[in-house]
């Protein structure tokens, strides 16, 4: 299929490219790197070869989230930024960019967003999850208070979240002790980030920005193939709604409030699971670049066994009317 949007796809900058050394083989990373680094050369040619006519770039994981010193955060936020939006600026017609956003202080966190958005004209904001601030055991996850005034500022912009994973805090890693493997994209991101996902739910977050929509990659981290157990107990009308602020059954806000991307979950079952949970509408297509294989990505995508109508939804038409993409691409 020509013309695919993809968004989940990622760069750095000098200040954060290290962070994506470990999930690489030592023989691997001088290209992993080099491909990290690029906007406009590599990246377009294997776009091209992809049938992905346009990419939504978002800075690497954990990057921001785990620069400790705010101030520090701030800056390399706002740098990062402004380097993507040179990037972009060469190339409208094939990129797009979310902002990485300096979570640590959130007044801060809101005026960047607004700054990337209003006067960068990006897309939306994506996030590494929680936000070490102070210490790598200080964390801070999306749904706490603070962070009410960016949230106000998100859902006044009308433009996207993307939740994007990162591996659990040093002190929360006891279950993968001794085990490495299941650290990182094999298991402890989406286990993570589904987590995250639905403290958002149930804060109340959505009752008070009903029309805020969250992106998971990888086919919901998990959370599609399980919400209605979890709806079933913790929903305010649960078995166990002990904490939950939110007045609605989570898979209620799932259903009105998130998009799920193929980043990096190649497998046709599950999109269709997640079709069937969440709506063809509501699924979009995405590669997880240069951390999984463009290629294989859009060779799958275009030879899965969904409906030619589904196939252009997800592959495009659900991408550009959530970002509002007419003209652009």
């Amino acid at each position: 299929m020509d013309g695919k949007i993809a968004l989940e796809e990622h760069f750095a900058v000098d200040d954060t490219v290290g962070d994506s050394q470990e999930y690489f083989p030592a023989e691997e990373w001088p290209g992993k790197r080099r491909q990290l680094l690029d906007l406009l050369d590599e990246r377009l040619r294997r776009m091209d070869a992809c049938g992905i006519e346009y990419a939504i770039i978002s800075l690497n994981s954990p990057a921001i989230q785990a620069i400790h010193d705010v101030k520090r955060a701030v800056d390399v936020a706002r740098r990062a930024n402004d380097a993507l939006a040179d990037q972009v600026g060469r190339r409208p017609d094939r990129l797009g960019a979310f902002a990485a956003i300096p979570m640590q202080d959130p007044d801060a966190a809101a005026d960047e967003l607004s700054r990337a958005v209003a006067d960068l004209g990006f897309l939306g904001a994506l996030v590494n999850g929680f936000s070490q601030v102070g210490g790598a055991d200080e964390v801070v996850y999306c749904d706490d208070s603070r962070y009410r005034s960016f949230w106000a500022a998100m859902a006044g912009l009308e433009v996207p979240f993307y939740l994007h994973p990162r591996n659990p805090p040093p002190s929360q890693r006891q279950v993968y002790s001794g085990q490495p493997w299941l650290m990182g994209p094999a298991w402890a991101f989406a286990a993570e980030t589904g987590a995250h996902a639905l403290r958002l739910i149930g804060s109340g977050l959505f009752d008070e920005h009903p029309n805020l929509q969250v992106i998971l990659g990888h086919l919901g981290e998990g959370v599609a193939h399980y919400i209605w157990r979890t709806s079933h107990w913790a929903s305010a009308d649960g078995r166990n709604p002990a904490g939950v602020r939110a007045k609605r059954a989570f898979i209620d806000y799932f259903r009105a409030n998130f998009y799920l991307t193929t980043s990096g979950n190649f497998r046709t079952m599950a999109m269709r699971g997640a079709m069937d949970e969440i709506g063809g509408d509501r699924v979009l297509f995405s590669t997880d670049y240069p951390f999984e294989d463009m290629e294989e990505a859009a060779r799958w995508f275009d030879n899965a066994e969904i409906g030619d109508n589904d196939r252009l939804k997800i592959g495009r038409e659900n991408a550009r009317r959530l970002f509002k993409l007419a003209g652009r691409a």
